[in-house]
């Protein structure tokens, strides 16, 4: 009886191990196969939190540089928006066949990322950590916890207009296919559109539309950014608290289809105008026009806020047998298409001042008058020759056929 309850037990269950059998073996080869295709995956599951924020910086490729291997801005890549035309790649962690050079594309026209296994992702207006969210979610379906970074590679064309006062205002392009010139250099001129090699801050825009007027107001330029909803987004940059305090925060980071605006300024003080002409935003020479009596008449060029003394030094001075050095006459061409004249008395030894030593503009106009001694020479001149000619008529003529065959030898 002892040995009859083990053979009773065990009896039913001989029978029902053969049944069994295919099936155990086809879950062993489903598992097989789930294995085959998901071991990269599943490796990521036992990822502790701070391991993974660890690991994710790991996988961080390099930040891009620009052409000429300059680094970008601080917040550069936090502030990029993504949009058609952009390359980057994708690194998800511990999923080597879904990173690095395996997933590099390009930012489709509809603003969309084709990638393996989830499709069409739109990425059109998302920051790059915004587009690393978007595409870990959709691959949460697949992928436990996918820890996914995207890099810029390589930017698109960037379209900026800036106007206001800026020497050389307009719309302006860079990005892939123009030239690889620094800020400030224009290198291709395409249906009106200047193509320059950076614009991706305010300061570089700036620069590439020649630097800022002598009536620029740079505490108050604006940022005008179109939203993708039709609104638009202003923002306010303040370059006098950059050149002030060093806030890099105010050289805001430029997007596809910004305005810059600079306006006008409505009161200039010399002291902040001589701190600005100093500025890398202001152009390195202006060219204003010393004519009449001086030694080397014509234009010059010269350092932005230069005043009316300093153009005539840089003339080479008074031509001290025919100036006259009490006063001179200053021309100037206002914004609004008025020319305003000034009569201005003449101090070398004055200091910087709006009344005898003004702060000269780009295309100024400033004449030396003759002093009366040369204009009494000048007509006395004028009335000899013509006393001459009246006494001694084939003498004029003889000069008349002379000054002609010199002239056709020239």
């Amino acid at each position: 009886m002892l040995f009859s309850c083990p053979e009773t037990s065990f009896a039913p269950s001989q029978p029902k191990r053969p049944q069994q059998a295919p099936h155990r073996i086809v879950r062993a080869i489903a598992f097989g196969l789930v294995m085959l295709y998901t071991a990269p995956v599943l490796a990521q599951t036992a990822i502790p939190s701070s391991a993974s924020a660890n690991a994710s910086a790991n996988v961080q490729p390099a930040a891009p540089m620009p052409p000429e291997g300059r680094p970008l801005p601080p917040n550069y890549e936090s502030d990029y928006v993504l949009g058609a035309g952009d390359a980057v790649q994708i690194d998800i962690f511990n999923v080597p066949n879904l990173s690095g050079e395996n997933a590099r594309y390009s930012v489709l026209v509809d603003g969309s990322l084709n990638l393996p296994w989830i499709g069409k992702v739109n990425v059109r207006g998302l920051t790059l950590q915004e587009a690393s969210d978007a595409i870990a979610s959709r691959y949460a379906e697949f992928i436990r916890e996918p820890i996914v970074t995207v890099t810029l590679l390589t930017p698109r064309p960037m379209r900026v207009a800036i106007v206001g006062e800026v020497n050389r205002p307009g719309a302006y392009t860079t990005g892939q296919s123009v030239g690889t010139g620094p800020a400030g250099q224009t290198t291709l001129e395409t249906r009106g559109e200047a193509r320059a090699g950076e614009l991706r801050t305010v300061i570089e825009a700036i620069q590439t539309a020649g630097g800022i007027t002598q009536l620029a107001d740079v505490r108050n330029v604006e940022v005008r950014r179109p939203r993708l909803n039709g609104t638009e987004e202003v923002i306010l940059v303040d370059l006098w608290a950059f050149l002030q305090s060093g806030n890099l925060q105010q050289n805001v980071t430029l997007r596809d289809g910004d305005t810059v605006i600079v306006p006008t300024a409505t009161a200039l003080n010399p002291d902040e105008s001589q701190r600005l002409a100093a500025a890398s935003f202001s152009p390195d020479t202006i060219s204003v026009n010393v004519v009449g009596e001086v030694v080397r008449p014509g234009t010059v060029s010269v350092s932005p806020n230069t005043s009316l003394n300093q153009a005539i030094l840089a003339a080479g001075g008074f031509d001290d047998v025919r100036a006259s050095k009490g006063r001179v006459t200053l021309i100037r061409l206002n914004p609004d298409g008025t020319v305003a004249r000034r009569e201005i008395p003449v101090d070398l030894s004055a200091n910087l001042n709006d009344e005898t030593n003004p702060i000269l503009r780009s295309n100024d106009i400033v004449v030396v008058s003759p002093s009366g001694r040369a204009r009494t020479t000048d007509v006395l001149g004028v009335i000899g020759g013509a006393v001459g000619a009246v006494l001694n008529p084939i003498g004029a003529l003889f000069n008349i056929f002379r000054t002609v065959d010199d002239i056709n030898r020239d």
